[in-house]
């Protein structure tokens, strides 16, 4: 018989965890254990049967989610889904929580609250059972200080560079916010082929992301727009809720910024930019697979290898989550595995 995956919900919401035992106490891959209204009364609650994974708000009294998520973190690492208000304002929060460890986040709205939880009921679930086979490690430590700073034009520096025959391409998902900084802090400007990105990431907030990373990178690192050029020293993160594609005219590289279904359970999807690039790049590429959930980006990592494209692995020892990673590995279609602190040397002269 299939264990059921025990779930426990922390929100200050009446009406959120009403909404949110109904769906669990009535889904068979689920042993609903209880819910709190803040984290002091969750813990007393849980440490009687710990959960598999625990849905949690970010706005709470008495303690934070953030603060709790650091907490349980660090004293009892568990998977951890964001169910929150959060707005475009709140992007950063978002950041932080997936930095801190969440394996995703559900993002609801502040009116309407009950119809819309019960329209995301696949969404939310399928989170759950993803986040309830992840091995969560304590996160390593940003790579730079707070008084890293590039002192540099980089706008400037970019708009003299040259269209580049080489493409990198980087997928990850959970943990990869914190492994995205360790490489790409590393990077230099003028030895860095372009980047493209998919970090899976809710929508609004990869702007927020983007933004963080190029404060503190020396390689600009911006969230793509659709028609931007793909050149040396730029790093560009496919927009949540969108898809991005890479294309090419003549000697120069572009994507392209598309709306589609869920590719992967995901959008954007690491198959359908890592499909693109080796489309379109083939052997002039590198596949970077990153920690993550699930197995999005394997599949496209097979074609880039067909198409003659080097590919990279992050290893297990390393990796938040060794689920994308581990897949790709199993497909045969990996050439490198490599430790998070190796794969910055990978991309450096590539290009």
């Amino acid at each position: 018989m299939k264990k059921k995956i025990k779930v426990f919900v922390i929100d200050d919401s009446a009406v959120v965890r009403q909404v949110l035992s109904e769906i669990f106490k009535e889904d068979s891959n689920f042993q609903f254990l209880g819910s709190a209204s803040d984290p002091i009364f969750a813990l007393d609650k849980m440490n009687n049967d710990w959960p598999d994974v625990i849905v949690l708000d970010i706005e709470m009294p008495r303690m934070d989610g953030l603060s709790f998520l650091k907490k349980i973190m660090t004293e009892r690492p568990t998977p951890v889904v964001i169910c929150s208000t959060l707005t475009t304002e709140g992007s950063e929060t978002a950041i932080l929580a997936m930095n801190l460890g969440a394996c995703d986040i559900i993002t609801k709205p502040k009116i309407g609250l009950k119809d819309f939880l019960n329209e995301s009921t696949i969404a939310l679930t399928d989170a759950v059972i993803a986040a309830a086979s992840a091995t969560i490690k304590h996160l390593p430590k940003p790579s730079h200080s707070n008084e890293f700073k590039i002192q540099l034009d980089k706008k400037q520096e970019l708009s003299s560079l040259q269209a580049t025959e080489k493409i990198v391409a980087i997928g990850t998902s959970t943990g990869g916010t914190i492994a995205l900084e360790h490489v790409l802090t590393k990077l230099p400007k003028d030895k860095t082929p372009g980047i493209v990105i998919v970090q899976h990431m809710p929508e609004k907030f990869t702007e927020a992301f983007a933004k963080r990373l190029d404060s503190i990178c020396e390689i600009v690192v911006r969230e793509a727009k659709h028609g931007d050029r793909v050149v040396k020293g730029l790093a560009l993160i496919a927009p949540g809720n969108k898809h991005m594609t890479l294309k090419r005219s003549g000697a120069q590289y572009f994507v392209e910024v598309v709306d589609g279904p869920l590719v992967n359970r995901h959008k954007p999807s690491v198959d359908v930019l890592f499909r693109s690039v080796a489309k379109s790049a083939g052997k002039n590429a590198r596949g970077i697979i990153m920690t993550g959930m699930g197995d999005d980006g394997a599949s496209g990592l097979v074609e880039m290898k067909e198409a003659g494209a080097e590919t990279i692995a992050q290893n297990e020892e390393t990796s938040v989550v060794f689920g994308m990673p581990k897949e790709a590995i199993k497909r045969g279609c990996v050439d490198h595995i490599l430790p998070l602190g190796e794969i910055h040397k990978s991309i450096v002269g590539f290009g």
